[in-house]
């Protein structure tokens, strides 16, 4: 919206010029956001106590986490809006890849309130089966892998891979192109529509694991998302792409400014989802932002970063798949109960604790993903 202000008076008030920079409109979408996330916070916890949408806890849980029992979830609805309105407001609508990633993040914001909601409908910790919240995560992620298909046919975007630590190592997903059988083409491209719905799903799932305690998953939210600022930032920009030896991606340039909107939006919320907790974010919180860091991921090319843009994601999710693969194969569970944070509190760490040693090494992880534009 305020970027319509630059094209129309930026000749008649030299002021309105600063509308332009994208530094600019991602600083203000980012107090926007958090402003937003601060003034609403209060009233969205008061009307989902209204409505009794509380947490219902899962009975082979910790013990202490049963007096968590009915503190308001879904507020993931408030982490949502607080990033959509500041997008609205301060990046470039003509950008086609900011209504992508803002339709994606609110798909899969879509399948995590109807799970929510079934929790809170069945008044207990069970909503839709884990197959058809599958089923849907991989339907929208699929669709998002055509859309960029058919943008990779229109030559707006790159099917290519983006290696950390090797500037020329950038392999191409379709094979056919170096075969030259035309009538392979489209087939060419399942090994690229596999990869982003894994990459999707699994961010998605990631996140949706990690979020066990009171602004553990936020925090790591915040971490990553604001990497992924830098990361957008530079991809959009010729001067410091060249430098870096990035692929220069200009359309992407706006995606700089959701990204912004994600970290003031995360900031706020932590603001009342720290320990203790006034507010969950829930399964509409936890998909739409994993569905939203790897959808960006994927969108600048930096999709093998990812793992360490959101490490603490990736060990929490690893720790659950191995302790399911152990206990199915061997009877023997690895850890005393999974994810990971779980482990540490049944081992006596208090929550703060953990919370904090998570989010310093999610800030490890992250300040490594970024190091590597540089070790090239």
């Amino acid at each position: 919206m305020f970027y319509y202000l630059y094209l129309r008076f930026h000749t008649e008030n030299h002021l309105f010029n600063l509308f332009r920079y994208i530094t600019f409109r991602t600083a203000y979408a980012s107090m926007t956001a958090l402003v937003l996330s601060l003034v609403l916070g209060p009233w969205v916890i008061e009307r989902l106590k209204k409505f009794q949408i509380g947490q219902y806890i899962r009975e082979d849980g910790p013990q202490s986490h049963q007096s968590k029992a009915g503190t308001p979830t879904m507020g993931g609805i408030l982490i949502n809006l607080c990033i959509v309105v500041p997008t609205l407001m301060w990046a470039d609508l003509s950008n086609f890849f900011v209504w992508l990633v803002l339709g994606i993040t609110l798909a899969f914001g879509a399948i995590g309130f109807w799970d929510d909601y079934q929790k809170v409908r069945r008044r207990q910790n069970l909503g839709m089966t884990a197959r058809t919240k599958f089923l849907l995560q991989i339907l929208v992620s699929f669709a998002f892998g055509v859309i960029l298909m058919l943008l990779a046919a229109a030559g707006r975007y790159s099917t290519d891979l983006t290696f950390p630590f090797f500037k020329r190592l950038h392999p191409d997903f379709l094979i056919s192109r170096f075969l030259g059988n035309p009538w392979t083409y489209a087939l060419a491209y399942l090994p690229f529509l596999a990869f982003v719905v894994l990459v999707l799903v699994g961010s998605s799932n990631a996140v949706n694991l990690t979020d066990g305690l009171d602004g553990l998953a936020i925090g790591c939210v915040l971490i990553s998302a604001s990497a992924l600022t830098a990361l957008t930032y530079v991809a959009g920009n010729a001067a410091w792409s060249n430098y870096l030896a990035v692929e220069h991606l200009p359309l992407v340039a706006e995606l700089t400014i959701f990204c912004g909107a994600m970290v003031g939006s995360s900031l706020g919320f932590l603001w009342y989802n720290a320990y203790p907790a006034e507010i969950f974010m829930g399964d509409v919180g936890s998909l739409a932002l994993g569905g939203a860091i790897a959808t960006v991921a994927v969108v600048v090319k930096q999709e093998l970063l990812l793992p360490f843009i959101g490490g603490i994601f990736v060990v929490e999710a690893l720790s659950v798949i191995l302790q399911v693969g152990s206990f199915k194969l061997r009877g023997k569970r690895i850890f005393k109960m999974a994810p990971l944070h779980h482990h540490f509190e049944l081992q006596g760490w208090k929550e703060s604790k953990i919370i904090a040693r998570f989010w310093i090494s999610a800030l490890v992880f992250s300040l490594f993903a970024l190091t590597t534009l540089k070790l090239r």
